[in-house]
């Protein structure tokens, strides 16, 4: 009778080990699922700030008038550096070599210059595709008589900046930036506009992107 109540405690012992094994074990797994998808979560959240940080630097656009390549060299560049899309200004009514001979009195720009009311060059296109989804615009364009190309005129007077940052830049063979920025500022009317930067006809691409790397949205 003594074997037989030894053999049933030793039973009921083994199996009370058992299942506090089990149950161990039990927890233990629910613990490390518990932990993993915590783990998950938080990459998971990780992942989504640094797109959301991405997302908040938001797209950027070169847009240049080019009359001799100078300036969509220097457009290419800062597309390039700032992983930016480009957009070319172009009127209906192309320049030819002849028409940019500011030393002929009777060129098409000189006699523009002379009178401001045929500066209004219409554009085969004035407002770049996805518009709105720009944050930062840059602006480029030459130098005319101290004064931005007035082809880009139309481009400014026919968009919307509002909530835009606008950085101005020209090529010249000596003029500065000047006012040209300020005043296409005052045509825009909307926008933040940047005091923007010259760079010489042969401007170096080395050039370009230190300048480009330099700005704070990047």
């Amino acid at each position: 009778m003594k074997k037989l109540l030894s053999t049933v405690m030793i039973l009921a012992l083994m199996f009370t080990f058992v299942a506090c094994n089990n149950s161990t074990s039990s927890n233990n797994e629910t613990a490390s699922k518990t932990s993993s998808a915590a783990s998950s979560d938080k990459s998971s959240d990780t992942t989504s700030e640094n797109n959301s940080d991405k997302t908040s630097n938001g797209k950027i656009l070169v847009v240049y008038y080019s009359a001799t390549g100078s300036t969509k060299a220097v457009a290419q560049t800062i597309a390039d550096t700032a992983n930016a899309d480009l957009f070319e200004i172009t009127p209906v009514d192309p320049y030819t070599s002849d028409d940019l001979n500011w030393t002929d009195d009777n060129s098409r720009v000189s006699v523009e210059h002379n009178d401001e009311s045929k500066r209004d060059v219409e554009l085969t296109k004035t407002t770049p595709d996805n518009w709105e989804q720009y944050d930062t615009v840059f602006v480029g364009y030459p130098i005319w008589w101290g004064i931005a190309a007035w082809p880009v005129n139309n481009f400014i007077n026919g968009n919307d900046f509002s909530g835009k940052t606008v950085i101005p830049f020209c090529t010249s063979a000596s003029s500065g930036l000047g006012e040209s920025g300020s005043l296409l500022a005052e045509i825009a009317g909307t926008g933040n506009w940047q005091d923007g930067e010259r760079f010489s006809s042969g401007a170096s691409s080395d050039d370009v992107a230190n300048w480009v790397n330099g700005l704070e949205f990047k």
